[in-house]
């Protein structure tokens, strides 16, 4: 076999890792994000299983029908919730998709309630057409005057022509869409002829707008469950609460409130499915279902909706204007100190906005019952979010301008939910299906069992070294150290750059490229002994052996390195952090192999302690060459 071409210059290749070791070094303590004291700057980024923190999980859901979301559906929910997360002043929040229906929040070093990130923020401003009580207090039959509340809070016009509702005597916040520019009166145009009016009575004439038991199509899925909930109830209540028109007036017929009884007794997720109608006539359906119907129960626009405030139940007309008619969304201190969020329309969304406030103060076709109107005898409308009415105030003027939703918010509570409309409505409705809380100490405790495993992993590989291979060992247990600082420096420069956060599977990883390590010198240094056997000199046996061993290091790391990418792309969560460091060990490990371990066996070979069997670690192998070597009349041409 001809001996290798070229002669090996090692200070070259250790000069070349010495500089990349100064370059690594610069950017950790002098790089951007670099800040605090020399100590501070050698912090890497550590996950949340190893310093405390926050770690949401959200279910995506579908409305009412369950069926998962598209993953483009997914992947934009997971851009706007993380873009609320950061809003709330979290620059460290890691926010990822798992699986096809879940989003994973983690956020490292501090506990916070980061339920309200994946509300689906759906706003709509719907009018009100009907109000009764929702309590449940009319389900029972009683010698009271009328069941019907009367509705809670009015807007005055304030000097500056703002909308201000004026105090209610109801206990819950109230909130109000008051404009902040001036808004101007309008002529009430001609009512249309499909806009006829409703009365107040028990039965409406055939052409009051009020809500059908069957009218809206519905999904066969919902059509499905909504034939469960008949056969639940029965027969009797389904057909006495389909043949509602308004609210039942159960003085009237008290043999009613037995018959409608079996809908107290539904879910929320089966008051949900039932039609708008049934929703609002049943008097045994209370808010106290309708506030825990799944999310999404009342988003489709084109549709009448039941909603509560304060207790009493709304009948609310389709959605007029919708938030992504909301151009921007800030929260702001108004002219008496009070949170508020102000609302900028788009162009088309300030038309829409305009047209449904001359439609409410105008009472166009008379629509509102006179149970929904306010104190002077306008129309309300609802600002509502997801399931909720955020307010519902009484319109006192055609409103030209921006908007404001003011009420009982505080600094937090505006902000958030300026965050949510700022960045749009999800596309996709959540469940909380797991929340953590990892405590620092616990946090704590994770990492110091981390690093005792990855040392006592690199404390018996450096005892095995010495003990097999004698002072080939030092030269595991040197590239071992550089690996590790090489290691350490990429990842205190990683977590500034691109938010690489370590984790205890991260750790995991590294602990797993030690033994990858290990391997290559296995090998290098029975390559060598293999090489020392046929008759070589150690000198002239490193370097082949070296070409020799070279292609199989390569190999074995690649094949490993693969594997890491491999997991990667597939994998979500903490296995991608794991994947992710074991695969920037490998390639460090390589670096080391090439720049540092060949380099020192070259400069090793050139002393007399690399010769002695005893000191060198070669074991058998040099005395087997010597009694070789002794025996050949020609030794030089047994070596060619």
């Amino acid at each position: 076999m001809a001996p290798p071409q070229g002669q090996m210059r090692p200070g070259r290749q250790l000069a070349v890792l010495g500089f990349i070791f100064v370059v690594l070094y610069l950017l950790v303590f002098f790089s951007g994000g670099a800040s605090g004291g020399w100590k501070d700057r050698l912090e890497p980024r550590l996950g949340l299983d190893l310093v405390g923190g926050t770690r949401v999980t959200l279910e995506a859901t579908n409305s009412v029908d369950g069926k998962p979301p598209t993953a483009a559906n997914l992947e934009e929910a997971r851009q706007i919730i993380e873009s609320r997360v950061n809003a709330y002043g979290v620059a460290e929040a890691e926010v990822v998709t798992e699986g096809n229906r879940n989003i994973v929040i983690s956020l490292p070093g501090e506990n916070r309630d980061l339920t309200d990130v994946g509300s689906a923020a759906e706003l709509r401003f719907r009018k009100v057409l009907k109000a009764t009580d929702g309590s449940g207090a009319a389900a029972a039959p009683a010698p009271t005057a009328s069941a019907t509340p009367a509705p809670s809070g009015s807007a005055t016009p304030a000097p500056s022509g703002s909308a201000t509702p004026a105090p209610s005597g109801s206990a819950a916040p109230k909130a109000t869409a008051s404009p902040s520019a001036g808004g101007q009166g309008g002529m009430a145009p001609t009512p249309s002829a499909s806009a006829a009016a409703p009365t107040p009575s028990a039965t409406p004439s055939a052409a009051a707008p009020s809500p059908s038991a069957s009218a809206e199509p519905v999904p066969q899925s919902v059509e499905q469950q909504r034939k469960a909930v008949e056969q639940k109830v029965g027969a009797a209540a389904w057909a006495a609460a389909s043949g509602l028109q308004a609210p039942a007036d159960l003085t009237a017929d008290p043999s009613l409130a037995d018959k409608l009884k079996p809908f107290g007794t539904l879910s929320p997720q089966e008051i949900a499915v039932l039609p708008v109608g049934m929703q609002f006539n049943v008097p045994t359906i209370t808010c106290a279902q309708l506030d825990k119907r799944p999310p999404a129960s009342i988003k489709d626009e084109n549709q009448q909706a039941v909603a509560c405030e304060a207790g009493a139940k709304y009948l609310l007309d389709k959605a007029k204007v919708l938030g992504t008619d909301v151009d921007d969304a800030n929260a702001v201190l108004d002219q008496t100190s009070s949170w508020v969020v102000s609302l900028n329309f788009t162009g088309k969304g300030q038309e829409k906005w305009t047209a449904l406030t001359r439609e409410a103060f105008n009472n166009e076709g008379q629509a509102c019952d006179q149970t929904a109107l306010g104190s002077d005898g306008k129309c309300r409308v609802a600002v509502v979010l997801d399931n909720e009415i955020v307010s519902s105030p009484e319109i006192q003027g055609v409103l030209t301008g921006d908007s404001q939703i003011t009420g009982s918010f505080d600094n937090k509570s505006a902000n958030a939910l300026a965050s949510q409309l700022r960045y749009g409505a999800l596309p996709v409705t959540f469940n909380q299906a797991e929340a953590q809380n990892v405590t620092a100490t616990l946090g704590d405790s994770h990492l110091k069992a981390g690093l005792l495993a990855a040392g006592i992993g690199m404390l018996l590989v450096i005892i095995y070294s010495f003990f097999y291979y004698r002072l080939l060992g030092s030269v595991i247990f040197l590239s071992l150290v550089l690996s590790a600082l090489l290691v350490f420096g990429a990842l205190v420069v990683l977590g500034r750059s691109i938010g690489f956060t370590l984790t205890l599977a991260g750790i995991a990883g590294m602990i797993v490229s030690l033994g990858v390590a290990a391997d290559s010198f296995v090998i290098y240094f029975e390559r060598l002994k293999d090489e020392i056997r046929e008759g070589r000199s150690p000198r002239s046996a490193v370097p082949r052996a070296w070409v020799r061993a070279r292609r199989t290091i390569i190999s074995a790391n690649a094949i490993t390195l693969m594997s890491a990418v491999v997991l990667y792309i597939v994998s979500v969560g903490a296995v991608k952090g794991f994947a992710f460091a074991l695969g920037l060990a490998t390639v460090l490990d390589l670096v080391v192999v090439f720049l540092f371990r060949h380099p020192i066996m070259t400069m090793f070979a050139r002393t007399r302690a690399f010769l002695s069997p005893r000191v060198s670690g070669l074991g058998r192998a040099l005395p087997a060459r010597s009694a070789e070597s002794g025996s050949a009349r020609n030794p030089r041409v047994k070596e060619a």
